[in-house]
Order: structure tokens, then sequence, then C-alpha cells
């Protein structure tokens, strides 16, 4: 017999996987130092970022088939490959001096390589840890949100020391290296395999279970109401979220009166926030659950939202601000055991690619308006209430998705009482 694989050490495998490919978020250290050596403007060197956030996430869309129809290991080694050639391949960029390559590598290859491998690692956890699903996936996706704070240092160093083209070389085999080493001990557990003791827990009535609310194929879920409520909620939550982070140093120095090192320390608390808001609500959501938790990420953003623009106390300020990264982290962390819980993970990682479009739409959509609204309004008043209201509208989506949730349970413990009713025979006279 196969023997079993330790979870744990599947969940350490999906955590290297995602550190690796969040290194995309320390991309602002590299803006700088090409700037200065190659004399590109700022919004030309931010466009390879953008780039390889839409690519994520239309590849994750589009090959989350490619994860269910040939496994997590094979899915693995090919984000690897993709996101090594990727990283790698930008140092040749700059060796030829090229921006165009960049965009190539950079941008389409290694946004494929963050697409796949964001995917592959989540679908194969859920399956892992039915028991603790939102723990789970935490754990991963966090990894994605801490390391820019580990890669920032290192890439900033070795840019120093050996060059902006070297650097690329160096993090291109290292990513690589760690995501091979990763993908190859992913695999997806037995079909009958539950954890040690979670049946007789169970069966115990020690703990209670929901069983997921359905079975459904990708192709499936799309035609669903449900598919596309948590499509809007995770639009919406990453567009108010990202718009945030786009703007916090400058909104932090005309609202609350930070100075320039300041704000910028601010930004990196945010990090920190972003990343423990991912374990922290994910963990919380297996216990009071996934529609619950959305639907307080939305009540306490309003309220922040609608606060900030009157907030001149610079702590209280930036505690609000603290609070909608957690959030905007949690979003992330928590929709894969969502998804798991209504569509179950039959296709989970393909859903998962459908739904974070709603990830490459935000990263376009949520920046864009808030610097024009800055623009036209010449402050940020205006753009703050504005996603006020928009998460309104997300939290009657959360409510509509919580009755629709309920409905169809209801109609669940109702098919096999119809059933029996239909299978009794009818009285003779």
């Amino acid at each position: 017999m196969e023997k079993v694989k330790n979870r744990w050490l599947i969940a350490a495998s999906a955590v290297g996987i995602h550190l690796s490919i969040g290194s995309v978020y320390a991309w602002s250290v590299y803006t700088k130092p090409l700037i200065n050596q190659f004399g590109w403007d700022l919004k030309d060197t931010q466009f390879t970022f953008s780039l390889a956030i839409f690519f994520l996430g239309i590849s994750a869309a589009f090959l989350g088939h490619y994860l269910e129809r040939k496994g997590p290991r094979r899915s693995g080694l090919l984000a690897a490959t993709f996101f090594g050639i990727g990283i790698a391949g930008s140092g040749l960029a700059i060796y030829l001096e090229s921006l165009y390559l960049l965009y190539l590598f950079y941008g389409v290859f290694g946004g494929i390589g963050l697409g796949l491998g964001y995917i592959t690692p989540v679908s194969t956890l859920v399956k892992w840890f039915p028991d603790r699903r939102g723990l789970a996936t935490g754990l991963a996706i966090m990894g994605f949100g801490f390391a820019a704070l580990l890669s920032s240092p290192i890439i900033v160093y070795l840019i120093g020391t050996v060059g902006i083209a070297n650097t690329f070389f160096i993090m291109g085999g290292a990513y690589f290296i760690i995501m091979l080493l990763s993908s190859l001990y992913l695999a997806p557990p037995l079909a009958d395999w539950l954890p040690e003791g979670f049946k007789a827990t169970i069966d115990s009535g020690k703990r209670k279970f929901r069983q997921d609310l359905s079975q459904l194929t990708a192709n499936e879920a799309v035609r669903t109401r449900r598919f596309w409520y948590l499509w809007l909620m995770l639009f919406i939550n990453i567009s108010c979220g990202i718009a945030i982070i786009s703007v916090a140093s400058p909104m932090a120095q005309e609202y609350a009166g930070l100075t320039v090192v300041a704000a910028a320390t601010m930004v990196g608390i945010m990090g920190l926030f972003n990343g423990v808001g991912r374990i922290g609500w994910a963990s919380l959501s297996d216990r009071i659950g996934r529609p619950a938790i959305y639907s307080i990420f939305f009540a306490i953003q309003i309220v922040a939202f609608f606060l900030l623009p009157g907030v001149t106390n610079a702590i209280l300020f930036q505690v609000l601000i603290f609070v909608i990264m957690s959030c905007y982290g949690g979003g992330f962390a928590t929709v894969p055991a969502y998804i798991g819980d209504v569509f179950g993970t039959k296709q989970l990682g393909a859903i998962h690619g459908y739904i974070l479009t709603a990830w490459a739409a935000a990263g376009m959509a949520g920046p864009l308006f808030a610097a024009w609204a800055r623009t036209v309004t010449s402050n940020y008043n205006g753009t703050l209430y504005f996603f006020a209201g928009l998460l309104l509208v997300a939290l009657l989506i959360s409510i509509l998705m919580i009755r629709e949730i309920k409905k169809l349970r209801q109609m669940k413990v109702n098919e096999p009482m119809l059933a029996e009713v239909e299978q009794r025979p009818e009285p003779t006279t």
C-alpha cells in the first residue's frame, strides 16, 4: 500500500511555493535601480508588475483545468519552470537593455508561473485539511503575503553587490529550486482518506461538521448564482484594499500629517497586517464559517472607510488602515475554503482559477479609480466614500449568499424525506 504523506509537510511545501511566487510584491525594490540605470519612466517599470498580476489571474483561470487533469505535482513543476524562466529571463532582458523583453519574461512568463503556482498548492491543501480548511489555506497564502518581507532585503543586497541582471539570475534559480523541491512532495490524498481521529470525533458528536454543499465541476459552478456572488465579493474586497495600498503613503501624509519616513514605515507594517490577516481570519473562519467571516470583513471596512476622511489623529488613522489590510489579506486566504464549502473539492483548483479573475480585474480597476478620483477632486474623500458604498453592496451580496446557502442546505435535508415518501407503496383498498 502507498504510504500516506504527512499533511503538514504538504502544507510546508505549499508555503515554499507561495514564498517564492509572493516575491512579486517586492517588485518596487527593482524600480528605482532600473530607472537610474536605464532612464525608464516609472509608469514603464510599474507596467511590468501590472502585467504579471494580470497574467496571474488569466493563467489561473485557463490552467485550472490542467491542474485537475495532471495533478498538483506536474502542475507545480510547470509553475516552477515558468516562474524560474520568468525571473531568470528578466536578467537576460536587463543584460540586453530591453524593456519589452522584461515585459515578456517577468510579466508574461513570470505571471503564468504566478497564477498556476498560486492555485496548485491551495487546492491540494483543502483536500488534506477537511477539518481545518481555513487554517491550511491561510498558512499557504500567508506565505504569499509575507514573501516581500523576506525577499526585499535580499534583492536590495544583491543589486548593490552583483547588479540588477545577476540578481534576477540568482533569484530566478533560487525560486526554481525551492518550487521544484516543494512540488515534488505535493500529491492529493487517497479518495477515502480522513485525518486520524476525525471521523471518530464527528461520530461522537464532539464536533459539528458540515458536508460540502455540492460537488460541481468548474463549468457547472460558473452557471450558479453563488459563484458570481463570491466573484463579486472578492472583486470588491480586492479593489478597495489594493486602492488603499496604491495611495497609502500620500494619503497618510495628507490626512494624518505623517512625515515621508513615517508614512513609509506605515506601508511596511501594512504588509505585516496583510500577512497576519490571512492566517488569522482564515483560522477564525473554521470556527464561525466562511459566510459569516465575509460579512464581518465588509461590515468592519464600511465603518473604516467612512471614518478615514475625518481622521486626523495619526495613530487612529494607521489603525484603520491596518484593519483594512487584515481584511484584504483575509479575503484571499478564506476564499479557497469558501469554494470548497459551496462547490466541493471535485474541481476546486479550476474553480479557484476562475474566481481569481476577480483579482486581475480588481488589480486594474482599484488603483486606476483611486488615481482618477484624486486627480478630479484634488482629495481622497470621494474615493473613500465611494469604496464605503461599494463595500455596502458587498455586504448585501454576502447576505444574499448566506440565504442562498441556507436554502440549498434545506433542500438537501428535504431530499431524503421526499425520496422516502415517493418510495412508499400505494395503499390498497
